[in-house]
């Protein structure tokens, strides 16, 4: 069951698995019915009635549920969630929000408030005022663009500015405005423009860029628009 009007807060049911998937955006489910059983990066997690949890960006998960369940899911790349932590700081407050919300559906006006009343119910009183580690972005670009023939991923970027991948993919979305995987592609198709208009040949580039062949940058190249 879908949210109306793609608001980010839907009604979902669970059953058999299909795979794991990860995402550039947190998502925070609360049981409604049945029993959702999870694996969130290889660690086993049960979500019944009332029980809550938060997945982080980047964070490869898993769902099955298999007599059924049903579950509030609010996906958000709001800032304020790498705040937060995996469990609610008020999980009663959490569980009667999500209880209220599934009787209210589809109404609007509440779907509307919804995002902002389970923020304010799930992170820690203290949890905005958290200091915030930098991140030089154009030093970072720069370091990114020095290893761009090597595999590099979220972890490898997170490492590089001293933050988890989830507080990394969450900083990312906010500053650049796209998920990491994004960012690093944007930087590696930027840069092998720059090359092949100084005149590199498309192999050169490939090879320099991290292309698995020529044909793979030159298609790349072209739905990017370059």
């Amino acid at each position: 069951m879908s949210s109306p009007a793609a608001l980010p807060v839907s009604l979902r049911d669970y059953g058999p698995s299909h795979g794991s998937h990860a995402h550039q955006h947190h998502q925070l489910l609360v049981g409604l019915e049945g029993l959702l059983e999870l694996e969130i990066e290889g660690r086993g997690q049960r979500v019944a009635v009332g029980d809550a949890v938060l997945i982080s960006p980047g964070d490869r998960h898993d769902f099955e549920s298999p007599r059924g369940s049903r579950c509030l899911v609010l996906d958000s790349a709001h800032p304020a969630w790498a705040t937060c932590t995996a469990q609610p700081h008020r999980p009663a407050q959490v569980a009667a929000l999500a209880q209220y919300l599934a009787q209210a559906w589809p109404q609007p006006v509440a779907l509307g408030h919804a995002p902002a009343l389970l923020l304010e119910a799930w992170r820690a009183p203290n949890a905005a005022q958290r200091p915030r580690r930098a991140i030089d972005w154009l030093a970072l670009s720069h370091w990114v663009q020095a290893r761009l023939d090597n595999p590099l991923g979220v972890t490898d970027l997170a490492q590089q500015v001293h933050l988890s991948p989830s507080q990394f993919a969450a900083r990312c979305q906010e500053a650049q405005g796209m998920g990491p995987l994004a960012w690093l592609r944007s930087l590696r198709l930027s840069h092998a423009r720059a090359l092949r208009d100084a005149g590199w040949s498309v192999q050169d580039t490939a090879r320099r860029t991290g292309y698995r062949s020529p044909s793979a940058l030159t298609a790349a190249l072209r739905r990017a628009g370059f």
